[in-house]
């Protein structure tokens, strides 16, 4: 009995610490750890287990070089994960992931503006509020450019032909070697 009392008391210490993260001040250091560091809202939310999307419209562009709307990869499964919520105005803090994308990262600088600073956790936890860390990224980074629009598409690149495609491109490419191998025989006998 004894043995059983220790292992759950082991495994609940270790699921009640799981989702902390060390606390770093804001520095330039910290920053250089970014590709991207934005404010922008939440547009809209795609979830798909691990594959999940989120999509921000950009207010302010502090670092990176990214269009309005920005897509954000991210795990909807993970149990430690930010709590997303269209509409929701966010300070992120990311690094690319993909061609045009990133990856959403727990333990990153990223926070939600919380209207109520008494209830703003991460003001408590790191002395820094929503706006005096705006105004930090606005003094040491400046605002940035956003592109007019994606020119690294890349939807499509990879679409699957349906049977009826396949079948016409397996026929043509037989056809083909078929017919360059007549040729070649026919020219270099």
């Amino acid at each position: 009995m004894r043995y059983k009392f220790i292992f759950l008391l082991i495994l609940t210490c270790k699921l009640s610490i799981a989702c902390q993260c060390p606390l770093s001040s804001l520095s330039d250091k910290e920053i250089a750890k970014y590709d991207i560091i934005f404010k922008g809202s939440l547009k809209s939310i795609k979830l798909n287990k691990t594959n999940s999307e989120a999509i921000f419209t950009i207010s302010n562009l502090y670092k990176g070089i990214i269009s309005q709307d920005f897509k954000i990869l991210f795990n909807d499964e993970d149990v430690c994960k930010l709590e997303l919520r269209v509409g929701d105005e966010w300070i992120i803090y990311t690094n690319y992931y993909q061609v045009d994308n990133a990856k959403l990262d727990f333990c990153s600088r990223s926070r939600k503006y919380i209207k109520n600073i008494k209830e703003d956790f991460f003001a408590e936890t790191t002395g820094i509020s929503f706006d005096d860390e705006l105004r930090y990224l606005d003094t040491h980074l400046g605002l940035h450019k956003l592109l007019k629009s994606n020119q690294n598409k890349v939807e499509n690149r990879n679409i699957i032909p349906s049977s009826n495609q396949f079948i016409l491109l397996l026929i043509l490419s037989v056809a083909g070697l078929l017919l360059f191998y007549w040729l070649f025989n026919k020219f270099f006998k």
